[in-house]
């Protein structure tokens, strides 16, 4: 198909992509397909492996061409969003209307679907993951069925974080609040020895290293305007003097405005503009969360392999994420277990060298799995047969996908390894 993902380093094998304009007409795709002819959702690409690929008998369907829709309720605080939109074309309307979401990605290029079902999340130890937000999550089974869940509903838990497996999602419902601003700021040389005190200190805080240094290269500050409780300590880190860039050698223009000064929460809260390319675009991603409580002796377990991974590495991100009950989220906990404290996640933008990376990615699952790291379902990652073993509930999701798709029609190799 010549069709490749946003860094280019997976093509996908799908025999054609469609855009259908309405739930009817996926409803119509998904009926016609088969075991052995699937479907999968297809967003904006940011995916770095064959999560969305039916391979190539399969389907991809776009959710691009759904009708654009944000439409509040201002009583229930909530925002309906059509799937295929934006995290940034959603924030903006959201801004028109006197309205914000709790958090963003540092990137606001992705689909809300596509990022609500692979957990992707923001930053902020008080910030839960961006799937977290999901009030209502509706989407075509896979016998054709228009399914809606609300938050409460049986299954809603197991359905928000869904890889795909479940259905074609055609809209959702977000938790909004009144807008707000933000103030970033960057600051250099924070010590790895108080990395667990600088996550709490502001409330979206991102450090970046590339693991061979004394302390941490740089850490982004988010504080809220109208927030008492921001308690940042720079522990001898010092202010940027000029504008900074996730990747030293990128040029800065792509990033969000710095310098303490305020602005609209969309403005801030993601690292990258809208209106420019993200990251260093060639690049592949790797990313693998930890249990808060365990994130110093898995710091100081990347440390020892930091030698190892810095040439291919462009940069490398720890944030910290709260704890939430989705079955499949990254920071999933039971309430009274290792994640209950939250989750650390250890982010690696890498060069575009797929076999280096995947060495790379073993690597650190090995140093990472005496804590239980869970990788980032949209990333690489090697050890698919340990994954389910992470998610307390990945049985009882493992029968929801037997509900919703009794013919395995979004099933592909990747949910096939990990037993879906």
């Amino acid at each position: 198909m010549g069709e490749a993902n946003w860094s280019g380093n997976y093509e996908y094998r799908a025999s054609r992509i469609v855009r259908p304009g309405s739930p009817d007409e996926i409803a119509e795709l998904v009926t016609a397909a088969t075991d052995a002819a699937p479907v999968r959702a297809l967003g904006t690409r940011h995916t770095f492996n064959d999560l969305a690929d039916p391979m190539a008998t399969g389907t991809l369907i776009s959710t691009a061409g759904l009708p654009a829709k944000a439409e509040v309720d201002e009583e229930r605080r909530v925002v309906a969003v059509s799937s295929g939109l934006r995290y940034g074309d959603l924030a903006l309307e959201l801004q028109r209307q006197g309205w914000a979401l709790a958090n963003l990605a540092s990137l606001p290029h992705i689909s809300v679907a596509g990022a609500v079902a692979t957990a992707t999340h923001g930053s902020g130890s008080r910030n839960r993951n961006l799937a977290a937000a999901v009030a209502a999550v509706t989407f075509v089974s896979g016998t054709g069925e228009l399914v809606a869940l609300r938050r409460g509903d049986e299954g809603f838990d197991g359905a928000v974080v869904s890889l795909g497996a479940l259905g074609i999602v055609t809209e959702l419902e977000l938790d909004v609040e009144p807008a707000y601003e933000i103030a970033q700021s960057v600051y250099l040389g924070v010590p790895y020895e108080h990395i667990d005190e600088f996550l709490d200190g502001a409330y979206s805080v991102s450090v970046f290293t590339d693991w061979t240094a004394d302390a941490i290269n740089h850490g982004w500050v988010k504080a809220r305007t109208d927030a008492a409780s921001d308690r940042l300590e720079l522990f001898g880190a010092t202010p940027a003097l000029h504008k900074m860039h996730p990747i030293p050698s990128v040029d800065a223009a792509a990033t969000t405005e710095q310098f303490g000064v305020p602005g609209a929460w969309h403005e801030r809260l993601p690292h990258f503009r809208l209106d420019f390319q993200p990251s260093a675009g060639d690049e592949i991603q790797a990313e693998f969360l930890v249990p808060r409580r365990h994130a110093a002796a898995a710091i100081e377990g990347v440390r020892g392999i930091g030698e190892r991974i810095a040439p291919i590495l462009f940069t490398s991100e720890l944030r910290a994420v709260a704890a939430d009950g989705l079955w499949l989220s990254t920071a999933f906990s039971a309430g009274d277990d290792d994640w209950a404290d939250g989750a650390v996640a250890f982010h690696f933008t890498f060069m575009r060298d797929q076999q280096a990376v995947e060495a790379a990615a073993a690597a650190l699952e090995g140093v990472l799995a005496p804590f239980g790291a869970r990788p980032h379902w949209g990333k690489v990652f090697t050890d698919a047969a340990r994954v389910p073993g992470l998610y307390p509930r990945f049985a009882d999701f493992r029968a929801l996908v037997g509900r919703y798709d009794p013919n395995r029609v979004f099933r592909n190799p990747y949910t096939a390894a990990l037993g879906l």
